[in-house]
This record gives C-alpha cells, structure tokens and sequence, in this order.
C-alpha cells in the first residue's frame, strides 16, 4: 500500500486538476470498485453527480474528496494497485479501468481510477465535524501535519508496551508511516526495529521523529517511491525515491555509514532491513 509521501503526491496531484470542479457523471465500470457502498454502483453515481469537488484531502495513507455542501465524501482506497489518473477523455481505457468520472467544467479531461487487483476502491462516507470521512476518524495525525503533537507521542510511546517499528506502523497512533519509510527512519536514527519504546527519553523520540520527516521530505521531494509500474501519479509518472533508500531492499549490501553488510529479518509478515553494526539489537527482546 503506498504510504505517505506516495499519496500525498496523488493528492497535490488532484488538488491540481480536480478540485473545485463538478461533477457531471461517475460511471462504475467493476462493482468491486465501489464495493464498499453496499447501494451498489449506479447509486454511487447517481450520489456524485451535480456535486462540486472541493480540495482533496489527506490524513496518513487515507485520501478523500470531499463534496461541498452535502457533509460527504469519496474515500479513496489505493490498496496494492489503485491509481487515480487524470486523462484526456479521448485516451483509450486502461485495461483495468474501474471507474470513470468526468466535469461538467472539464469537458477534455476526466478523472480515472485504475486498480489491476482489485485490492482498492472508492467508498462515500459521512463526514465528521472535523472534516474527516467519518471511518477514517480514529486515524491519528501524521509527523507532516503542522498540528502533530509531538509531546503527546512521546508519552503515548513510554505507555506502550511494543516494540519502536511496530508503534510507528500503529496508525491509531502515527498515520502515514509504512514499511519502507519505517526502516528508513530507523536506520538514520540508528535504533534497531525491536527496541523497546518504554525507553524512550524525550531527545531519542525527537531525534526519531526528525529521522521520518527527514525521509518523508525527502522522498515527497522525488515523486515518492515505485518498484513498479502499479505506483504512478496523476500524470501516469513513477517516483523514483527508490533510488535513495538506505536501508529497504539493500540486504547484503554495505551499510551506507559504516560499510557492515545490511541484513533483512522476517518481521510480521513483511521484512525489517537494517545494519547489524549501525542499529544494534536490544539485549533483551521485548
């Protein structure tokens, strides 16, 4: 799933060539796609039309458009494949176009969702008085949101009996942290994935923190990260953070710091990279 930086991108994206217009028609061509609107695919169409998009929003992973003046929006699940491009309406479908939208204040552009799997979809939701998708609404901020409480995740750290990688993936607590920029952060902060966060002084969770801005920056700065064709932006482009990873996907490699072989240990049904040297083990597994 495609995690901050990723979506982020899509969003600045739509902001760009989506917002503010109105809807004329949502066409549902695979009712998986809107399977989560147990109404069905015409509905969802029917709900969208004469609707204008407002300003695409983000919290973590999680992107929504928002329709003024109803309380609701489109939630949008990326899942492994999903993207949402803006095309030309004279473009040929993609082989595994799922839904169509076009504007009325558009009429030579649409916008498109593509997903090969499956896995993703778009759903309408109700809103909550802050304005987020009413089942997204226990997401927490994430470390790019001007109002992340930084004091409130150190506490929340030192309460938790878990491990550092795993209260970074916990988005109830952190949104928009994923695998890859998780191991990232960590190998730049030199903490190894299974330290305790019941340790955690106040200076080591800030340190850690800039670490995941750092590295979100940074790969927002670069389109994101693609090792494959299935992560694009509006524009159909691939991010090529992937390029600059200093920990993901480098195992056997040498350690960009220290030169120590970089090692992959399995880790919750994924994979943990890190440098044996550089992030130490804790001496006690947690």
């Amino acid at each position: 799933m495609p995690e901050l930086p990723e979506v982020e991108v899509v969003r600045r994206g739509l902001e760009r060539w989506v917002a503010h217009r109105t809807v004329a028609e949502a066409e549902v061509l695979h009712p998986r796609a809107v399977r989560r609107h147990v109404a069905g695919g015409e509905d969802f169409g029917q709900r969208l039309r004469g609707h204008r998009v407002g300003v695409p929003s983000r919290r973590g992973k999680y992107l929504w458009l928002p329709l003024e003046d109803t309380g609701q929006s489109v939630l949008a699940h990326l899942g492994m494949s999903g993207q949402l491009l803006v095309q030309p309406h004279t473009a040929p479908d993609e082989k595994h176009l799922r839904v169509r939208v076009r504007f009325t204040d558009a009429l030579d552009t649409e916008l498109r969702f593509v997903d090969q799997r499956t896995f993703g979809g778009l759903s309408l939701h109700d809103n909550t008085p802050d304005g987020l998708p009413d089942v997204i609404a226990h997401i927490a901020r994430d470390p790019l949101d001007p109002h992340f409480d930084d004091e409130a995740f150190h506490q929340a750290l030192r309460r938790r009996r878990t491990t550092v990688k795993r209260a970074l993936l916990d988005q109830s607590l952190i949104s928009g942290v994923g695998n890859i920029y998780a191991d990232e952060a960590l190998w730049r902060a030199r903490v190894h994935y299974e330290r305790p966060t019941a340790g955690f002084t106040r200076p080591r969770t800030q340190l850690l923190l800039g670490h995941v801005r750092d590295v979100m920056n940074a790969a927002l700065s670069q389109g994101g990260t693609s090792f494959d064709s299935l992560y694009v932006n509006v524009n159909g482009e691939s991010g090529y953070f992937d390029r600059s990873l200093d920990a993901y996907g480098r195992e056997g490699l040498p350690c960009r710091r220290c030169g120590t072989p970089m090692r992959r240990r399995a880790w919750m049904n994924r994979s943990s990279y890190y440098c044996p040297r550089c992030q130490r083990a804790p001496r006690v597994s947690s």
